[in-house]
């Protein structure tokens, strides 16, 4: 019983080699960006266009839909039946026979069922391969059904095999391949920032005052589907100022010790409103930092802002509220994206609890932030009555800023 045009499967490419040239299409493609575009898009929306584009899908075959394609009279070749007398083996001698060809239905990419991995055997599977199913066809003139059906389970197990083999190198692949994205888009990126020299100015230094006393605990501050690619503008990259990451957390640490300090003393704050906490907050942030450029570093605009300014733009922005439900926590972020117009700003919601169990507020927070037009994704935040997420600026989805809604539950 023979399958004699079937290909010999997992051997003609080295798999290896299609998946370095895989990466080296990511960089050529990621390099072939306009320089402005790569400046103002979002890196993770980008990477998560990368990461869906460059993915290798593994292979999986479903065999519950394993079927019979075609079945009927043939003409066998039989000159290689150990069997039968032929003599000049040098030409087909065909007698009638019966074909059977099955079909095996699989997901992922075709081309890895034409890759040999790092593991192997000496004797790869053979089969015709059609758009989304692998087809193994046996010929015989006098077909055993029982033989046919031990045959094709031995084909299938091997190719089944073989699958395995190539899953298990491309899944350290597919599991690295987001962070390796990220590493090259952020690596040219500062190529481009360096070549232009402007780097420094995207950092805004804010150094901690000496001599004021520790009565709170401030860490040490250092200075300094492929699915549709995301759009970005290719206007000229201007570079702007940024609160670094290490400098916001200690400005949310600060705020978060004043609370204790407030927990510790209810008396003294029972009948304050929004404006009398907020003065409190911007004593003890005047008193650890000081600013390039302004006199006071933190001020206030309007009612409840305590932000940071820099050349004219706000780059932290704090907004303070009383819990009142759903729709005042969406209002106060719709206020807040009002005043932010600088990519990366960083920016937090001070959540008052008075009148609620604190423990639904804190249920309720994150499901109500999520549900903001703005909202693109929750990240982690190690905190017990915070959460943090990126929201995008109201006229364009790469212009992200980080969101950190802290929950303090103060005296009545």
């Amino acid at each position: 019983m023979r399958n004699e045009r079937a290909e010999l499967l997992f051997n003609k490419f080295d798999l290896r080699g299609v998946l370095e040239n895989q990466e080296a299409n990511l960089q050529a493609e990621i390099d072939s960006y306009d320089r402005n575009y790569i400046l103002n898009v979002s890196v993770d929306d980008l990477a998560v266009y990368l990461e869906t584009k460059y993915r290798i899908n593994p292979l999986s075959i479903d065999r519950n839909r394993i079927h019979i394609q075609s079945h009927g009279e043939a003409n066998v070749d039989v000159r290689y039946d150990f069997n039968r007398d032929i003599f000049d083996k040098s030409k087909p001698f065909y007698l009638k026979g019966t074909s059977v060809t099955f079909a095996i239905p699989f997901e992922g990419d075709k081309e890895l069922l034409f890759c040999h991995a790092s593991t192997f055997t000496s004797n790869p599977p053979r089969a015709n391969v059609a758009d989304k199913e692998i087809l193994i066809t046996f010929n015989a003139v006098d077909p055993d059904p029982e033989t046919i059906k031990k045959q094709f389970e031995n084909r299938l197990d091997s190719i089944e095999k073989y699958i395995g083999f190539v899953t298990n190198d491309i899944k350290p692949f597919n599991d690295g391949l987001k962070a390796i994205i990220k590493h090259k888009i952020e690596a040219r990126r500062q190529k481009l920032l360096k070549d232009q020299g402007i780097v420094a100015a995207l950092g805004y230094p804010i150094k901690q005052t000496s001599g004021i006393p520790t009565t709170y605990s401030v860490p040490e501050i250092k200075k300094k589907v492929i699915i549709r690619k995301p759009e970005a503008t290719t206007a000229p990259f201007t570079p702007e100022p940024a609160l670094d990451l290490e400098n916001y957390e200690a400005i949310l640490k600060i705020i978060s010790n004043m609370v204790l300090v407030m927990e510790r003393s209810p008396k003294a704050f029972v009948n304050m409103k929004e404006e009398d906490l907020r003065q409190h907050f911007l004593v003890q942030l005047n008193g650890h930092f000081e600013g390039e450029a302004t006199g006071e570093t933190f001020n206030y605009e309007g009612k409840t802002d305590i932000l940071i300014r820099h050349n004219g733009k706000n780059i932290f922005i704090a907004e303070c509220m009383y819990w009142e439900g759903e729709k005042s926590l969406l209002e106060k972020i719709g206020q807040l994206l009002g005043y932010t117009s600088w990519k990366d700003t960083k920016t937090a919601i001070l959540i008052f609890n008075r009148n609620v169990e604190f423990s639904k507020v804190l249920s309720q927070i994150p499901e109500v932030v999520k549900k903001h037009k703005n909202f693109k994704r929750q990240i982690e935040y190690k905190s017990e009555t915070g959460f943090r997420f990126i929201l995008h600026h109201n006229e364009d989805t790469n212009r992200e800023l980080i969101l950190t809604v802290l929950a303090f539950n103060v005296p009545r």
